[in-house]
């Protein structure tokens, strides 16, 4: 046989078997599922109970000569909806509550590090079960979601009880006082820093004290906190505070005394 064929003969049938050899392979590799909210819960262990301190008529944290107060009891002035219009929630007696199906309000300031100090109250009629029990978050920067919900004796994913960092770092202790009373969250928020190219320099972080008992410890967030789907971070400057519409058939939660001092 000529020798340029056999070696011609040769290539092509090298060629054809790794063809076969790479189509094969791409036969064989599985595709990733789908993300679905149920890969990013888990429920144990589950988060130990501590009985807080109790709330005095008198022992409300009143804000520092340095804070810029986002409510009073007054008015939604310092609030806006996502597209920057008024805050419609509804405002009584010195405290707002979720209007459900009005969306999220968020301030109209931005911030970067910050102490926020916030009270909120799912009612004494509360109703429902897991996550739909008085529902609502606390968006850091109005990307990153510290839970807030109703788990006095209410069980759900320990990532996403009260005091989460939402599908992330569950509290370290369940400090919820019963329905119908005041919880207080306490923040130390320090927000991540980008490189010049955008990519991430290092992530947010932030303490979290509720009703006096610390339950997130310098905690790493590790990007955004989506409902189904991994945290990642994107570039980003200031942001606003954000509180949720959840828009669950339960009584709607309430806030009061809400404070924030950069730092």
């Amino acid at each position: 046989m000529n020798y340029c064929k056999l070696i011609s003969r040769m290539f092509f049938a090298a060629v054809v078997h790794a063809g076969f050899l790479q189509a094969a392979a791409q036969e064989q590799v599985p595709k990733p599922p789908r993300m679905t909210p149920e890969m990013t819960e888990f429920w144990e262990p589950q988060v130990p109970v501590v009985v807080p301190g109790k709330i005095t008529a008198n022992a409300a944290i009143t804000a520092p000569s340095d804070a810029t107060v986002l409510f009073d009891g007054k008015d939604l002035s310092a609030w806006t909806d996502k597209d920057g219009k008024p805050a419609k929630w509804e405002v009584k007696n010195g405290v707002f509550t979720v209007k459900k199906g009005a969306g999220d309000i968020q301030t109209r300031k931005l911030f970067g590090d910050f102490q926020l100090h916030i009270e909120w109250m799912v009612p004494g009629n509360i109703t429902g079960k897991g996550q739909a029990r008085g529902n609502s978050g606390i968006f850091l920067q109005g990307r990153y979601e510290l839970q807030v919900l109703d788990n006095y004796n209410n069980r759900t994913y320990s990532n996403g009880q009260a005091g989460s960092i939402y599908k992330q770092t569950p509290p370290l202790k369940n400090a919820l006082r019963p329905p119908g009373e005041w919880n207080v969250y306490d923040i130390i928020y320090t927000a991540p820093r980008f490189k010049e190219d955008k990519s991430l320099l290092y992530p947010a972080c932030v303490t979290v004290i509720h009703n006096g008992v610390v339950i997130q410890n310098n905690t790493e967030i590790k990007g955004h906190t989506p409902y189904a789907g991994l945290p990642k971070y994107s570039y980003h400057g200031k942001g606003p505070v954000k509180l949720q519409d959840h828009g669950d058939p339960s009584e709607p939660i309430s806030y009061r005394n809400i404070w924030i001092r950069e730092i």
